[in-house]
């Protein structure tokens, strides 16, 4: 009896949020709106409240899986549930995968970032692009879309882009560099660069090379003994201060049929061995190998928020 009247407050209050909710929900199902517009005023509503007058946008990327069953949900896939894969085990789970963008901002009342979210798209499977007749299109392009509806929204604001290794995209780079936008990313070790191109002179014959000599892999240089390691201090993903070893060059990412894309990318690794090597990159090429792992550090932070 004692229980049974303990839930009844819970239950009234369930009653009451699910009836303010329902003309919310009607609203969203029947009538005409854009989800762009909404978009783009929410980003709006984000900058003008959380991020310092000319100061830069920060925004992160990255997958989200919504978990959904049911014949009617014609767009569902299945998709590597990282909620429940593990680096041994990758488990799968049917739903929709969404694309997710948002505002890297600091709140008033913490200390701590966080990510807003305000853009989202819906990339299917090719499969599923099949059946239902459109043209697929794979997350490096439905980025590439994304980066392009920002820029379009904030014409002459400094803006720069993380994400993970679905990001580390040679194409994206270079759209990202032609809209102004600095993209930082995993890369890959056996990623090839080359120097630069060397200058013209008037005895010089033939069409004009793209790119220099090619440079060693970084799998050859994390290998190298003759590489010169700079030790430095971090925030090491919120865990306190650690040291880390660090090597970075700039270099132009190529490959044919593509345009080089100016870079710098920086090679970090635990001087006790206990962590994996990484590589990460940055289109600008102006920006501290600190700056780089600090940016991308804090968007892996963030991805919980996504």
């Amino acid at each position: 009896m004692v229980a049974a009247q303990s839930q009844q407050p819970y239950a009234s209050l369930a009653t009451r949020w699910k009836a303010t909710l329902v003309p919310f929900i009607k609203c969203e199902s029947h009538a005409r709106w854009s989800p762009l517009a909404v978009s783009r005023q929410l980003l709006s509503l984000i900058i003008h409240t959380f991020v310092q007058a000319g100061g830069a946008v920060d925004l992160v990327i990255d997958e989200t899986l919504e978990r959904r069953w049911g014949a009617q949900i014609s767009k569902r896939g299945h998709y590597r549930d990282s909620a429940l894969s593990s680096r041994k085990q990758s488990v799968s789970s049917p739903g929709l995968r969404w694309i997710v963008m948002a505002v890297v901002v600091t709140l008033p009342w913490t200390t701590q970032q966080w990510a807003l979210p305000f853009f989202c798209v819906l990339a299917t499977t090719s499969n599923v692009s099949q059946r239902l007749g459109k043209r697929h299109k794979t997350v490096g392009m439905w980025a590439h879309q994304m980066v392009s509806v920002v820029r379009r929204w904030l014409p002459n604001v400094p803006i720069k882009l993380m994400g993970d290794t679905a990001y580390s995209i040679l194409e994206l780079g270079l759209h990202c560099v032609t809209q102004h936008i600095t993209l930082i990313a995993p890369f890959r070790l056996d990623s090839v660069i080359h120097q630069l191109p060397e200058l013209r002179t008037s005895s010089t014959v033939g069409r004009p090379r793209v790119v220099g000599k090619r440079l060693p892999s970084l799998e050859h240089v994390l290998h190298d003994p003759k590489t010169m390691w700079q030790c430095i201090t971090l925030d090491w993903y919120g865990e306190g201060k650690r040291e880390v070893e660090i090597c970075t060059a700039t270099a132009l990412w190529y490959r044919f049929g593509c345009s080089p894309l100016p870079i710098r990318w920086v090679l970090t690794r635990d001087p006790g061995g206990k962590r994996p090597p990484k590589s990460l990159f940055s289109t600008d090429q102006a920006q501290t190998p600190e700056q780089i792992i600090m940016d991308f550090m804090r968007a892996m932070e963030l991805r919980k928020h996504l």
